[in-house]
């Protein structure tokens, strides 16, 4: 059974109901444990992959044998097949997973932080599970979830887990982080205790919702409103594409999360984007290049990633910079769904990733001539951020001329 995605942290009154309906009928600590071993037994299929101490394990089973001292335990084998039995606190299931609820409920019952800082918004990047020769079924196409390309392999997760293997495959350079990639398996081995496939590469797309990842947050900062904005000298009339804008009143306005794995949260120059930047503008961009498809490897909702793997090769190869765009920006709408009508003001830095996918993506449209689909993107990103400090203002309207990309720079 694949656990169902939740949002990352849950309130402490929805933990406390939870709570509420497991120790409904337990009377003391005692009945309370055994309810809780109840409600896992229950609810969290097993074996399941989790992490203790940073440490990729299995969980083999979950636990209450009468101490009330020693409470809920967890008996987790590791990738060489050593068992060991550990308490249910120390057991970090995967983020927004069921398994993750239910722990969260019996640390609120314990007093503890049902998510702790370093668990709820891990900086540091986690040895990742490693997918086994059960895992994969040979015998007709796989679909695998891309999560880096190197020269020679591509690392990717088996769908619905986050098991990972090394993909050996010819068209490699077609692929990109976090698309779908359809292969037709070959071979399967080990080498130094990481999974390998071989096989042909039969198609690849891109469906976020089968990359299974949970939402980026929103943050909301209250109302925005146009009254507050500068929209020209007071003597000069409204531009036409502010508007309706204008004309729509106050909206609600939204910080997005910003995931960036790695990074120092006590040391403000500790920035991998930075630092590819910086590699990039010195000439060494296969360093630069590699940084990035790291970040993706470590959570694919590092939206600036893909911007800036996108940036790499704007200029020379359009066709190809924009499927790096566009996977960050259909990530980052998995957060606003179908009726957002909100805005996310580039003056709240963490919306920047995202807005740099779209107007990376709307240029990309641009390049390649599909002007309505262009107009649609630049058109939206207005209304995401009135302010325009991207300055998409000044290249609609040739977009709706259809002022091809070439014209428009030789002018």
């Amino acid at each position: 059974m694949k656990p169902r995605k939740v949002s990352v942290t849950e309130k402490p009154e929805a933990l406390d109901q939870l709570i509420k309906e497991i120790t409904i009928d337990a009377h003391g600590d005692d009945e309370h444990l055994w309810a809780f071993r109840q409600a896992f037994k229950d609810n969290v299929p097993l074996p399941a992959d989790g992490f203790v101490f940073d440490e990729p394990v299995s969980v083999v089973r979950i636990d209450y044998d009468g101490n009330e001292r020693r409470g809920m335990t967890a008996r987790c084998r590791r990738e060489d097949g050593a068992e060991y039995v550990v308490a249910i606190p120390d057991v970090v299931f995967p983020q927004a997973s069921v398994g993750e609820r239910y722990i969260a409920a019996y640390r609120r019952w314990l007093n503890l932080d049902p998510y702790p800082a370093e668990e709820s918004v891990p900086q540091k990047r986690k040895r990742q599970h490693k997918a086994t020769t059960e895992d994969l079924d040979l015998s007709k196409p796989v679909d695998l979830v891309v999560l880096t390309v190197m020269k020679r392999a591509a690392r990717c997760r088996l769908p619905g887990s986050d098991r990972t293997l090394t993909l050996r495959a010819t068209r490699l350079w077609d692929l990109v982080p976090g698309q779908i990639v359809t292969v037709t398996p070959q071979k399967q081995w080990r080498y130094g205790g990481h999974p390998y496939l071989a096989g042909e590469i039969l198609s690849s797309r891109l469906d976020v919702e089968l990359l299974d990842l949970v939402p980026l947050e929103l943050q909301d900062w209250g109302m925005w409103d146009p009254q507050d904005e500068y929209w020209g000298e007071a003597d000069e009339p409204i531009e036409e594409w502010a508007q309706p804008i204008i004309a729509a009143g106050t909206r609600p306005m939204f910080e997005m999360e910003q995931v960036l794995p790695g990074t120092d949260p006590d040391d403000s120059f500790d920035d991998p984007i930075t630092r590819s930047n910086d590699l990039k503008e010195a000439g060494e961009r296969e360093e630069a290049q590699e940084i990035l498809m790291d970040l993706c490897q470590a959570d694919l909702r590092c939206l600036d990633a893909h911007s800036h793997l996108g940036n790499f090769i704007f200029e020379h190869r359009p066709q190809d910079a924009i499927r790096h765009y566009e996977t960050g920006l259909r990530i980052g709408e998995l957060s606003l769904g179908n009726d957002f009508s909100g805005v996310l003001p580039w003056g709240l830095i963490d919306n920047r990733p995202f807005l740099r996918c779209m107007h990376g993506y709307g240029l990309c449209l641009w390049c390649l001539e599909r002007f309505e689909e262009a107009e649609r993107i630049f058109d939206r990103m207005l209304w995401l951020n009135p302010t325009d400090n991207q300055g998409v203002r000044f290249l609609i309207d040739e977009v709706k001329a259809g002022i091809v990309w070439e014209d428009r720079e030789s002018e």
